[in-house]
C-alpha cells in the first residue's frame, strides 16, 4: 500500500461500530472527541460510501440523548465546564464521562454544525427527520444562550478559558453554513456578533496567544477570512510555529515539552515545544485554499517524510528529535494527510485541464 492507502487504513482501524472514531488507540486517547470525529470523517464528504452520514447520524443521536441539557441551556447560560456540551465521550457507550475536563469548547460545537451543513450541501442526507432538525435548532439556541462571541472557552487545545478567535470563527462558520443551506433558523445578528468579535481579535488567537496553530482552521476548512487576513495568519504560523517535523501549537506550550514541568514559568518551554505532525498537511491545505500549489506540494512532501512505515502519523514529535509520543496514530493527523493529498491531486489535475 502507498501512504494514502495506509492513512485510510488507519481511519478504518479507528472507526467504531457506532460510526464515530477513536482519537487514537492509546490509553490516554481511547475516547471519542466530537472535534476529532469531525476531522476524521471529512475525507468521506464527497465519496459514495455512507460513512459521512453514519457519523453524523450517530452524533445527532448523541445530541438527542442530551436534549435535556440543550433544553436547559436555551435560557440558562452554562457556568461550570460540566454544564457545557461535552467535547469527549466514552468510546463505546458515547455517554458523558464523570471526570473534570475542559468541556467549554465552542469550536467543537461549531465544527459539528459546519459538518452537518457541508453534508447537506453536497447532497447527503444528514437530517433524517424533523427531530434531527429540531435538535440542530436547539444547538443554535444553546450557542446563543452561551453568548459564544464573548464567552471564554477552553478552545481547541482544551486548556485555560479565554476567548479564542479559532473558537469564535468555528461557530461563525457553522452558523453561516447552516444559514446558507437554509437548514434551520439562524438569526443574522447571531452571526454578526461572532464576526465582529472575530475581526476585532484577528490576527491574534487570544489575549495570551498572539499566534496559534488552531487559527489555521479559519482558512481550512472554514474559509471565512478575507484573503489578506488569511495570508497574514498563515505567514505568522510559518514564521513563529513551524518546525522540522511539525508545527508547535503555540509558543511556550508545555504539553510534551522537553521540560517536564507544566507548572513552571511558561518561558522555560520556549524552544522546547512539541511539534504536531498534522500541522504540515494543514499548512498544505491552507496554501491550496489560497491557490498556491507549489507551497502545498512542499508541505505535502514534508508530511510524507514523517509518516511512519506502517502509515501512522504521530500526534507529535518531541522538539528537534525523531522521537514521537504514544498517541500514535492520531486519526486527525492521518485524515489531514488524506485531505491534503487528495485536494492537491485534484487541484493539479484541474490546472492541467485548464492549460489544455
Amino acid at each position: 500500500m502507498n501512504n494514502l492507502e495506509k492513512s485510510y487504513a488507519v481511519l478504518d482501524d479507528l472507526r467504531l461500530p457506532h460510526g464515530l472514531y477513536l482519537a487514537s488507540p492509546s490509553d490516554d486517547y481511547h475516547y471519542v472527541w466530537l472535534r476529532d470525529s469531525f476531522y476524521e470523517v471529512l475525507p468521506y464528504l464527497t465519496t459514495d460510501c455512507t460513512r459521512y452520514e453514519d457519523t453524523y447520524h450517530r452524533i445527532l443521536d448523541l445530541f438527542r440523548d442530551l436534549e435535556w441539557k440543550l433544553d436547559i441551556h436555551q435560557s440558562q447560560r452554562p457556568g461550570p465546564q460540566w454544564q457545557y456540551i461535552h467535547a469527549r465521550y466514552d468510546a463505546h457507550t458515547l455517554k458523558e464521562l464523570d471526570m473534570p475536563w475542559g468541556h467549554a469548547q465552542h469550536d467543537a460545537v461549531g465544527a459539528i454544525l459546519f459538518g452537518i451543513a457541508e453534508g447537506e450541501r453536497v447532497g447527503k442526507t444528514i437530517l433524517r427527520d424533523f427531530k434531527d432538525k429540531e435538535i440542530v435548532q436547539k444547538i443554535v439556541g444553546y450557542l446563543e444562550c452561551c453568548r459564544y462571541w464573548e464567552d471564554p472557552d477552553n478552545g481547541m487545545w482544551e486548556e485555560w478559558r479565554e476567548i479564542h478567535s479559532s473558537s469564535v470563527g468555528a461557530v461563525v462558520a457553522g452558523l453561516q453554513a447552516l444559514d446558507m443551506q437554509n437548514i434551520v433558523d439562524v438569526p443574522g445578528w447571531l452571526i454578526a456578533k461572532g464576526r465582529k468579535t472575530l475581526m476585532d481579535m484577528l490576527p491574534f488567537e487570544s489575549d495570551t496567544r498572539p499566534v496559534d496553530l488552531a487559527q489555521l482552521s479559519l482558512i481550512y476548512p472554514y474559509n471565512i477570512l478575507p484573503r489578506f487576513i488569511a495570508e497574514t495568519i498563515l505567514e505568522r504560523v510559518e514564521k513563529k510555529l513551524l518546525r522540522e517535523r511539525g508545527v508547535i501549537r503555540y509558543q511556550t506550550d508545555s504539553y510534551y515539552s522537553l521540560i517536564d514541568d507544566r507548572g513552571a514559568n511558561p518561558t522555560v518551554h520556549l524552544g522546547k515545544e512539541a511539534e504536531w505532525s498534522f500541522g504540515l498537511p494543514w499548512l498544505s491545505l491552507c496554501h491550496l485554499s489560497l491557490g498556491d500549489t507549489e507551497k502545498a506540494k512542499y508541505y505535502l512532501e514534508r508530511t510524507e517524510s514523517i509518516i511512519l512505515p506502517d502509515g501512522s502519523l504521530p500526534e507529535l514529535y518531541f522538539a528537534g528529535k525523531e522521537e514521537w509520543n504514544g498517541n500514535t496514530p492520531l486519526g486527525w493527523a492521518n485524515a489531514m494527510h488524506i485531505l491534503a493529498q487528495e485536494t492537491y491531486s485534484k487541484t493539479v489535475t484541474e490546472e492541467q485541464i485548464t492549460l489544455f
